[in-house]
């Protein structure tokens, strides 16, 4: 980590797996790389949490009450046309934080988000969070890196959505679940994978099956096992790969095995 007194932050600099920072109080990236000045900002604020599966984070149109960097689980941004009419638009791991909106300056968000596989995470309240954007020089521009990967990530999902059949688009997801969980284990029922594809829950059923068919995935009562990552990726067929390498770029590694799905499938 970085001196306060240059405030000069570590995702700013070219990243290997090498120069990783290490801090053994977090599991967040994003706090992980935040220089010391900025984090004495936020540090007496955090408070750990333990957040259940389906709590909401956010609520459209609904001022944003606290912020949530993710130590471990999962949450999704979930866009609704109309009652019933929605899909995943993100995916929030350790690598991230909930609340984007109020580092571009607003107070809400247009979109829900809520708790896809239960998750731990440090939260701080919305308002204090804001003092510390409008009290440090630097913060804002440091976690706008990560609100611009955020937005490449929702940008290859509309891509995935609108040029690829469901399973190369559920190929693409597992991989990103994949990248924030521990283990290859993901705890999730068909109908949840339904809301976060977009589409109709024997769809889901059916791309599952043609992934366990060609020996991707184990398919069980409420759970996905991920058996060969490299061949997911390879389905994905380009979808995934690119904004987690801009990840990469902006803020740095998330972990070896995240730097190694990047490289091209043999």
């Amino acid at each position: 980590m970085t001196s306060s007194s240059s405030q000069t932050y570590v995702a700013a600099q070219p990243h290997t797996a090498h120069n990783r920072p290490q801090n053994s109080i977090y599991r967040n990236e994003l706090l992980i790389r935040m220089c010391s000045a900025d984090l004495a900002l936020l540090q007496p604020h955090l408070a750990s949490v333990s957040l259940g599966l389906k709590a909401h984070l956010e609520v459209a149109g609904s001022p944003i009450k606290t912020v949530y960097f993710f130590e471990s689980g999962l949450g999704s941004v979930v866009g609704e046309l109309r009652p019933g009419i929605e899909a995943e638009i993100g995916i929030i791991g350790c690598e991230g934080m909930s609340g984007s909106a109020l580092v571009m300056g607003d107070d809400r968000s247009p979109h829900d988000c809520y708790v896809q596989l239960e998750a731990r995470a440090f939260g701080i309240d919305a308002s204090t969070f804001t003092k510390a954007l409008l009290t440090s020089p630097t913060l804002r521009t440091f976690l706008l890196r990560y609100v611009h990967y955020f937005h490449l990530q929702a940008s290859f999902t509309a891509l995935a959505n609108a040029r690829m059949n469901i399973v190369d688009r559920l190929s693409r997801w597992l991989v990103m679940c994949d990248d924030r969980v521990e283990g290859n284990r993901l705890s999730i029922t068909h109908e949840f994978l339904s809301i976060m594809l977009g589409v109709r829950r024997p769809g889901v059923t059916i791309a599952l099956q043609i992934l366990e068919g060609q020996g991707l995935i184990r398919s069980n009562r409420g759970e996905v096992v991920i058996v060969d990552r490299t061949g997911l990726v390879r389905l994905a067929d380009g979808s995934y790969g690119r904004a987690e390498a801009e990840y990469l770029r902006l803020v740095g590694p998330l972990a070896p095995r995240y730097i190694h799905a990047l490289k091209s499938p043999d």
